[in-house]
């Protein structure tokens, strides 16, 4: 047999490689690893999706729109052999030179020599120009890298892969190479077994139940921003943000109080022009009101308790290619 069909039956085998249970539970010798792991690659490749599978439930926001994502974002997954600290990053793309692109491309970059692993998300079957920058850029940080193949169950034909996994064993030597459906779930449980084995050795960095890092505020912040990107189409969605002008938990009086503090939140939405305001609010209100809606829902999800939501929007000319601006709206850390 030759040496390409021998890599090929390898990474046929690969495909279907059973997850070894030691990896996910206690080591028999008491071991615990645990790490940071950058998830990075191109917009639109899934990155969001995939941390909110790893994860077991929503965190980071997604749409089908690229550049979703606009801030890092920690996710913490606690397993019995111990922790792994995933990090969400900005999709690192060659398009658009304003403020908030080079923002954004900023954030995904300063991540890679700051994790102890790379997770590389790319799309089966699909390696373009953007890709190449990513993956030139994890050569340049010199970090240890574990390739997901996103988007597996488009593939009708899976003997398709093999040649795209053999080309891909062959730009890099990845730690490992996984095809993955961050939408199905499928092959999650052998991605994480071998994000988890590529750790370091050392103990757990946060408590068992915390999540993220990042504060409600933040989140409530984020999940509006999600339906604005979900509901409105073009260009509209990139020339959006959204501010939490005021956030406080109050404890209702009387036969309510039992069940606990709700947050009261006031969000601002700012867009660049006046006719951008008139769509966002939609004819009577309506498409500001359901977005709210949907928003405040997803909030409450996540925080556990009620929320209070009222949104207003405003406008502040090209605010996404100002930098003092952009600071001014929390793009001033990553």
């Amino acid at each position: 047999m030759s040496d390409s069909k021998d890599k090929h039956s390898a990474l046929a085998e690969a495909t279907d490689q059973p997850v070894d249970p030691s990896a996910t539970n206690a080591t028999s010798s008491g071991s615990s690893r645990c790490g940071y792991v950058a998830i990075f690659g191109r917009p639109n490749v899934g990155k969001s999706t995939l941390l909110n599978r790893l994860l077991g439930q929503k965190l980071a926001i997604t749409s089908h729109k690229p550049q979703t994502t606009r801030h890092t974002i920690l996710g913490v997954s606690t397993l019995d052999a111990g922790q792994i600290l995933y990090v969400d990053t900005p999709g690192l793309h060659q398009r658009g030179g304003n403020a908030l692109n080079r923002y954004l491309n900023r954030a995904a970059r300063s991540i890679l020599t700051d994790v102890d692993l790379v997770l590389f998300v790319i799309e089966a079957l699909q390696f373009g120009d953007e890709d190449a920058l990513a993956l030139a850029e994890i050569v340049k940080a010199g970090t240890p890298a574990i390739v997901a193949v996103n988007k597996t169950d488009r593939i009708a034909d899976k003997a398709r892969l093999l040649p795209f996994l053999q080309s891909l064993s062959e730009r890099h030597p990845f730690v490992s190479i996984v095809p993955v459906s961050a939408t199905k779930g499928d092959q999650i449980k052998r991605l994480e077994a071998e994000v988890l084995a590529a750790l370091p050795e050392g103990e757990r960095l946060f408590p068992d139940d915390q999540l993220t890092d990042r504060s409600e505020r933040f989140l409530a912040a984020e999940f509006l921003r999600e339906q604005l990107m979900q509901r409105y189409g073009q260009e509209l969605p990139y020339r959006t943000t959204v501010e939490i002008e005021s956030f406080t938990l109050e404890t209702p009086s009387g036969k309510r109080q039992s069940e606990g503090p709700r947050a009261r939140i006031r969000a601002l939405i700012w867009v660049e022009r006046e006719s951008q305001k008139a769509i966002i609010i939609g004819r009577r209100g309506e498409a500001l009101k359901a977005a709210a809606s949907q928003a405040r829902l997803e909030m409450q999800k996540l925080f556990g308790r009620p929320v209070h939501l009222e949104v207003w929007v405003k406008v502040k000319d090209s605010w996404s290619s100002d930098e003092a601006a952009l600071a001014s709206l929390g793009y001033g850390e990553y």
